[in-house]
Order: C-alpha cells, then structure tokens, then sequence
C-alpha cells in the first residue's frame, strides 16, 4: 500500500441535540449508535461484554470496508470520546465527539472526523470528508436520532 499525505482532509461539524448532555453523549458510543444507525452492529474484542471505556477495542463492517476502532479517549468533564480507526483497504483516522450542554435538555454535538489515504483510490471516500457532504452526513445523523428521540431518551446505554 501506497499512502498519499495529500489525500488527508480533517472535517467538523456542529449538530444539536434535544437531549441533556450526558445522556446525549451515550449515543455516539459504540452501544448507544446501535440504536440509531442503520446497520451499525460493533463486534467487541475488549471488553467483551462492549462497555464504553477508554482502550475499547472493536471492529465493524466487512470485506473491504472492515474498520478496526480504538476509544482513545472518553470523558465526561469534558463530555468528550476521540477514536482511533483504521480500515486497512482504504483509510486510517481519527474521529472525535464532543457534547457541550447548551441547556438543562439540549447538547451541541461536534463531531470531528481526521482521515488519511492508505491507497490511491481511497482519495475518492475521502472526498465524502469534504465540508458540503460531511455536514450533510452529519446532520443525516441529526434527522436518524430526531426521528427516534422519544424512544432515545428512555433508553439505558451502557
């Protein structure tokens, strides 16, 4: 594999929430993102039994597009997680997730995502990264989670 350092591309962006910070949070965790992104379904290396923790170890997707996900960091003063991941195929990064409460029941979500080309033909995902359609998947991740906000806000994420 060949890297090409001009492919890399860092992206950021801002979404609001409609739930308390803390609670918002536990959605962009591998478990709370079960609940709300379509097909998302973590395979859980460390700790097995998923629970969210800085050194989490888990993998998603398949064939070419299995990714491998660190949780670097994850705290909750800052309401802050930043992952490590690498799809050997294609790309490598960094993704990071921060809540700031900007009211007793409404989250800013930042989410910012670092990515890097392995291979000359991941140029063309990381085109995806560029400020008009990375905003535009970030706020698809708006609308999943405004559609199923009702049932969100009950759940109990671990």
């Amino acid at each position: 594999m060949q890297a090409n350092p001009k492919a890399d591309i860092v992206a950021s962006h801002t979404i609001s929430i409609d739930l308390p910070v803390q609670q918002c949070q536990r959605l962009f965790t591998p478990a709370g993102e079960t609940h709300w992104v379509e097909g998302w379904q973590p395979r859980y290396l460390h700790p097995a039994d998923g629970r969210t923790e800085a050194g989490m170890l888990f993998i998603t997707g398949d064939g070419a597009e299995t990714t491998t996900w660190v949780l670097q960091t994850y705290t909750q003063a800052p309401y802050r997680a930043r992952y490590a991941r690498v799809t050997p195929a294609s790309r490598w990064g960094f993704v990071e997730v921060e809540c700031r409460s900007s009211g007793e029941q409404t989250t800013q979500v930042q989410v910012t995502y670092e990515m890097h080309a392995l291979t000359p033909e991941a140029n063309a995902v990381l085109k995806g990264f560029e400020p008009e359609p990375f905003a535009a998947m970030i706020d698809g991740w708006k609308a999943c989670i405004d559609r199923q906000l009702e049932t969100l806000r009950h759940l109990t994420i671990r």
